[in-house]
């Protein structure tokens, strides 16, 4: 008899467990979008911060300004690594995405700041931008509207993009030499959502 009932309690544990199927509320809940709503007031002063001292970088390389470049570049470390995603009020998993593209941030600004050459530089604020328009989009900046503009000219025509708190086009890729070369490509704007 407990040869039997050994059996039917190993049979009844293979079959229930033994699928890898998700049952219908695992399977709603995958489907369900990831939670975030508006950033507090104390985030978005941070995170103003945060681009101001981008758009700085950007006005450096606008004036082809190197020393300022530097200056700018260590301004934007400290204020990276000051901001606390932790406030961000969304899912865990979009607050460690973001914290992976602060992370670049602060990493590649610091890489800019031990640059000598300015066009090497300018490759360091290029990918500062690319992890800077990700992480605006991801925290969803919603006290600003901050421009993707883009010069299709810029690295032998491979092109780049930068961000700006203005629809003027003001390229930092070439400054003074093409300083209107460029488009507005987006406008990320999460004020009223």
């Amino acid at each position: 008899m407990r040869k039997y009932m050994a059996i039917a309690a190993l049979a009844i544990l293979t079959s229930c467990g033994g699928s890898s199927e998700n049952t219908p509320a695992q399977e709603a809940k995958k489907d369900e979008p990831l939670t975030q709503t508006k950033n507090s007031s104390d985030f978005n002063v941070k995170f103003t911060d945060l681009l101001n001292n981008y758009y700085h970088l950007k006005d450096a390389f606008v004036l082809s300004n190197s020393d300022m470049a530097t200056s700018s570049a260590s301004l934007l470390v400290t204020s990276a690594d000051g901001l606390k995603l932790d406030e961000v009020k969304a899912d865990s998993s979009i607050v460690e995405m973001a914290k992976g593209y602060l992370q670049t941030v602060s990493s590649e600004a610091k890489a800019l700041g031990q640059e000598k050459d300015i066009e090497a530089k300018r490759k360091s604020f290029q990918i500062i931008s690319d992890a800077m328009y990700d992480l605006v989009r991801t925290v969803r900046f919603d006290k600003d509207v901050v421009y993707h503009q883009f010069c299709p000219m810029a690295f032998n025509d491979a092109g780049a993009y930068w961000l700006s708190a203005t629809a003027d086009v003001k390229n930092p890729y070439f400054g003074r030499k093409m300083l209107t070369c460029g488009e507005v490509k987006d406008s990320i704007d999460f004020r009223g959502k």
